[in-house]
């Protein structure tokens, strides 16, 4: 793929009147059993607008994501697409296209008899179906391959086909549930910059990514969402304006890490921690003030520095600071 997907402004076939929210939910409140998986979680996404949506695994995530698909009902709340309320089997799903984290095709079918087979779902027929399945190959770089059965393929091109199957019916709402998982470079770049083509055509696109670069490139608004609730919600830039000047100490180590990030949050200056995947990650008011302390409680506490970084306030020192915990799969 030598470059990102193109798309034709999908307001062109929409009317004029196009609302001030393609998706609006709100009071959305979602229980399983005893346990509250969503509370009372609203937010909006406008035309042309790519709204990612970040959270802890565990978060809501995907409870949410399934409510605005139409795939799961709300116990309380709710949700419109482009003026039209969404619930199972509504004409509301009709303007989703869904990108689901699992790649959602048949291996052993071609390129092109997977797109015949979803065009069918969103009930195309005849030489309209021909004409969009020939533009999705085309956008995702797959027209001489349309006949090669999906099994031939790399995770990249399995990923791009699954984007593909989602756009065919030119949805007014794209919803991408961490498109990029186990991809190589290129693709992900790629897909990163469709992505903005598809926000800059006119369409409205909720996404959830475990990679925090990924928001703060292509993402307009973030939400972010921690024990069922939306904790925070704004730009990029608004949101790192929460953390002030703090900095995040990125420590590469081996030995006791949940022990050495204890020891490191009763230092001076560092205000959150966090340990897992052979690393310990700090808030700290500045970053380079109280590295020395950092490296002293490390020696102390045996613990083998293998490298150290200092980040300016970021994304990830957002949500660092909001959810104790750093974003990571």
């Amino acid at each position: 793929m030598d470059g990102a997907l193109t798309l034709t402004d999908t307001r062109s076939d929409r009317g004029a009147d196009t609302p001030a929210a393609v998706l609006d939910c709100a009071g959305l409140t979602r229980s399983f059993g005893d346990r509250l998986a969503i509370d009372d979680v609203s937010l909006r996404i406008a035309p042309g607008e790519t709204y990612g949506l970040l959270g802890p695994n565990g978060a809501g995530k995907s409870t949410t994501i399934r409510m605005v698909c139409g795939l799961l009902t709300a116990d309380a709340g709710t949700v419109t697409v482009a003026g039209l309320p969404m619930t199972p089997g509504a004409p509301a799903r009709a303007l989703v296209g869904y990108v689901p984290q699992d790649v959602a095709l048949y291996p052993d079918l071609t390129a092109r008899e997977n797109l015949r087979f979803f065009g069918h779902m969103y009930r195309l027929r005849g030489k309209q179906l021909a004409e969009r399945v020939a533009e999705v190959l085309d956008l995702t770089g797959l027209t001489d391959r349309g006949g090669d059965r999906v099994e031939s393929f790399s995770g990249g091109m399995r990923r791009r086909l699954n984007i593909g199957a989602a756009l065919l019916h030119r949805p007014t709402l794209l919803v991408l549930d961490e498109p990029t998982v186990g991809v190589d470079p290129q693709s992900r770049h790629a897909i990163l910059d469709s992505v903005r083509a598809f926000g800059a055509a006119g369409m409205a696109v909720l996404y959830t990514t475990h990679y925090m670069e990924e928001a703060e490139r292509i993402c307009d608004r973030v939400g972010i969402i921690d024990h069922g609730k939306l904790i925070a919600e704004g730009t990029p830039r608004e949101l790192v304006a929460q953390v002030a000047e703090r900095d995040r100490v990125e420590l590469t180590a081996t030995g006791n890490l949940p022990g050495f990030a204890t020891a490191c949050a009763a230092l001076t200056g560092v205000t959150h921690t966090d340990s897992g995947d052979g690393m310990v990650t700090l808030l700290v008011e500045d970053g380079r003030a109280v590295l020395p302390a950092v490296l002293d409680a490390a020696e102390r506490a045996d613990i083998a520095v293998r490298s150290v970084q200092v980040v300016e306030p970021d994304l990830e020192s957002v949500f660092l600071h909001l959810t104790g915990t750093s974003l990571r799969e």
